[in-house]
């Protein structure tokens, strides 16, 4: 089965969607694999807890036992963040092909998604150095490990993008019709409060939602190219 492909309508020559369902199925599994994710992100909380915060040996200590959780992220973060880039080409063209040609949608939907993937990828960029160095006791000066704690509890959250897509594909729904309508809701809802969290002070509440939406829309248009 393709991924996706443009043929030409029988009757009218006007172009229509042939589609497959894998790029929209790499979108569920990206946004599964950001829910899991961003569970596992919250398992490692050594810089907030009561009884270490402050104390950057303490935090250090704690954080060399959070390294099964710290694999759990690097490894599902990792996948969402090359399955988010398969989405966002599929969705890309899954949007041009049903809208007019000189609509921005369908390229606002598609960076929303690669700057999503590109937040994952930065959000995971320390594992290597931590798992490895956290690892051999006296190796990592504390105050790095301290830093890193944060780094893993914020950046892995900046979903904000994933709402600028939600956003996106909700005006495809909902004026031009070219998505289902009832996903075209559910990105107002899930994309909106995205977005909203993403732009406010608030900014890593977005990677509780963001996930959700691109699992909810991957699962959309999967069920929707099935039933054509």
């Amino acid at each position: 089965m393709s991924i996706d492909s443009v043929t030409q309508d029988d009757t009218t020559g006007s172009p229509r969607a042939s589609e497959g369902s894998l790029w929209a199925w790499a979108g569920a599994a990206a946004g599964l694999a950001g829910v899991a994710g961003i569970q596992a992100s919250m398992a490692m909380g050594a810089a907030y807890d009561e009884d270490t915060a402050g104390d950057a040996a303490a935090i250090t200590a704690e954080f060399a036992g959070q390294r099964t959780a710290m694999l759990v992220m690097h490894l599902t973060l990792m996948v969402a963040t090359v399955l988010l880039l398969v989405f966002a080409a599929g969705l890309q063209r899954r949007l041009r092909i049903a809208l007019p040609e000189s609509s921005i949608l369908p390229a606002v939907a598609a960076f929303g998604l690669v700057l999503t993937s590109a937040a994952t990828l930065l959000g995971t960029g320390l594992d290597t150095e931590l798992l490895f160095g956290l690892g051999e006791p006296g190796q990592m000066v504390p105050e790095v490990a301290v830093v890193a704690s944060h780094w893993m509890g914020t950046i892995p959250w900046l979903w904000v993008g994933a709402g600028v897509s939600g956003l996106a594909v909700a005006v495809a729904s909902l004026r031009h019709g070219a998505v289902p309508r009832w996903l075209g809701w559910a990105s107002v809802v899930l994309g909106g409060l995205t977005l909203l969290t993403g732009i406010s002070p608030l900014q890593y509440m977005a990677g509780f939602v963001g996930p959700v939406w691109v699992l909810v829309a991957g699962l959309g248009f999967a069920v929707a190219a099935r039933t054509r």
